[in-house]
């Protein structure tokens, strides 16, 4: 983690399914000298992180967590004008009707900071496969949780307040973009995935970018990192 962060070099890093609390997380990562950061978490379940380079942010940004904030799901900062917010949906395997009125609040809330003006990214782990697209022909199953129309109709509730995929509206045509794979019968390495993590921005931001791909070969996680350039 911290060699791709070295490497990376990204002005905002966002982090899902920590699985600990802050004291639980490694000070390497906690301290890191060039971020402000914010770790929302609990032991063994969930939890979301934000990291904000301090040279996109002189002063530490007011970490928030909206209403709807349930498990350590939701961490948000504005930075540069813009709110930034790191998303962890629930699965839904446990309770699917927490992850519909989860969605729901979303695109409450996405509803609110397009009507107050604001410019805004959504970034992380949504567990919702926008279409089928987003799925490998191999894993596409009507009934899966993950793949219901009862969630895509939600999730599309959520993008409907003017924010724009950034990895679909920039690589629309590709069918094997995946970020998560089953982690069993070497489905990274076959690409046999599904697509869950998405950078959605406003449409003004997402005229200004530059790549969105997902990057199946980094990292030991079930899910790929995402990373969105944007020539602000």
């Amino acid at each position: 983690m911290l060699d791709w962060i070295g490497s990376e070099r990204p002005d905002i890093l966002c982090l899902q399914e920590l699985k600990a609390a802050r004291h639980q997380i490694p000070p390497a990562l906690t301290g890191l000298e060039e971020y402000w950061s914010c770790w929302h978490g609990e032991a063994a379940y969930s939890g979301v992180a934000l990291l904000v380079r301090k040279s996109c942010a002189a002063a530490e940004p007011v970490f928030a967590h909206p209403e709807f904030d349930h498990e350590t799901r939701i961490v948000t900062a504005d930075v540069v004008g813009i709110t930034v917010a790191s998303i962890y949906v629930p699965n839904g395997g446990k309770d699917f009707g927490a992850k519909i009125r989860f969605l729901e609040a979303m695109a409450a809330y996405t509803a609110r900071l397009a009507s107050d003006g604001r410019t805004a990214v959504l970034c992380g782990d949504m567990n919702v496969a926008r279409t089928d697209m987003d799925v490998h022909p191999r894993e596409r199953k009507a009934d899966a949780i993950g793949q219901s129309p009862h969630e895509r109709e939600r999730f599309e509730g959520v993008i409907a307040s003017g924010l724009v995929d950034l990895g679909r509206a920039l690589d629309p045509g590709n069918d094997q973009l995946f970020t998560w794979w089953p982690p069993w019968r070497n489905m990274r390495q076959r690409n046999i995935g599904w697509r869950l993590d998405y950078v959605l921005a406003s449409a003004g931001l997402a005229a200004k970018a530059v790549s969105c791909p997902s990057f199946r070969e980094v990292g030991t996680s079930d899910h790929a990192p995402v990373v969105a350039t944007l020539s602000l």
